[in-house]
Order: C-alpha cells, then sequence, then structure tokens
C-alpha cells in the first residue's frame, strides 16, 4: 500500500524555521516524484515545491522561492521541507504528494485541481506562523 506520512507541523513565529518531512512506503521511491501543496483556511489547495527522484531540479512556488527549500533522503525514503523566514500567510495544513510522472507533479503545483490524479497523498500537518 503507497502510503506518505507527514510530520513537523506546529506553531512558529514570524520569521522562525520549521522543516516538514514525508516518510513513504509501500512503493520504490526512487520510481517517484514528490511534492509539498499547501491549503490555507478558507483557501483553495496550493502547489509549494517539488523535486524529481534525481533530486534535481526542483519547482518552487513565487510566494515561497528563496525561503523554502525541498529536498530528498533516498536512503531513508523521505522528503524534507525546510522552512524559512516564516510569514503568517504560510499557514496552512501541508501535504505531500506522490507521482510516477514529474510531469504530472509540476502540473499540480501549476494548476491544483489537477491534484486529485496523482498516485498518492498523505494526511498533512498544520504549519501556524503567528505575527
Amino acid at each position: 500500500e503507497v502510503q506518505l506520512v507527514e510530520s513537523g507541523g506546529g506553531l512558529a513565529q514570524t520569521g522562525g524555521s520549521l522543516r516538514l518531512s514525508c516518510a513513504a512506503s509501500g512503493f520504490t521511491f526512487d520510481d517517484y516524484a514528490i511534492g509539498w501543496f499547501r491549503q490555507a483556511p478558507g483557501k483553495g489547495r496550493e502547489g509549494v515545491a517539488c523535486i524529481r527522484k534525481t533530486g534535481e531540479t526542483p519547482y518552487y512556488s513565487e510566494s515561497v522561492e528563496g525561503r523554502f527549500t525541498i529536498s530528498s533522503d533516498n536512503a531513508k525514503n523521505t522528503v524534507y521541507l525546510q522552512m524559512n523566514n516564516l510569514k503568517p500567510e504560510d499557514t496552512a495544513v501541508y501535504y505531500c504528494a506522490a507521482d510516477v510522472y514529474f510531469t504530472s507533479l509540476l502540473a499540480a503545483m501549476i494548476h491544483p485541481d489537477r491534484g486529485d490524479t496523482l498516485d498518492a497523498w498523505g494526511q498533512g500537518t498544520l504549519v501556524t506562523v503567528s505575527s
């Protein structure tokens, strides 16, 4: 069974940092691209960042580029999202998602309504940034 489990969410102050983890199981990690999405209260889903299987050329949304870093540890089947210089508008439930095709994941980043077709989703972890 394909499973993604997020952790690392919590409360941070403006300007602070958090690191989210997405632990994958039930599939060959190297065969999949992994990405992070978020959904703020009362808002739609937003693509945040995604990474290729090789760990090269990650994608970042404009709202997080320069502040967030996505990385993967293939030995641990885990993808991380390091979030620095957090802002109140980063408050959201963060989800990780996986797909065999990076192009599908990237398309969902740009057009979040396509996210429902991705191969797997985690249950989400809440990040709250206080002002």
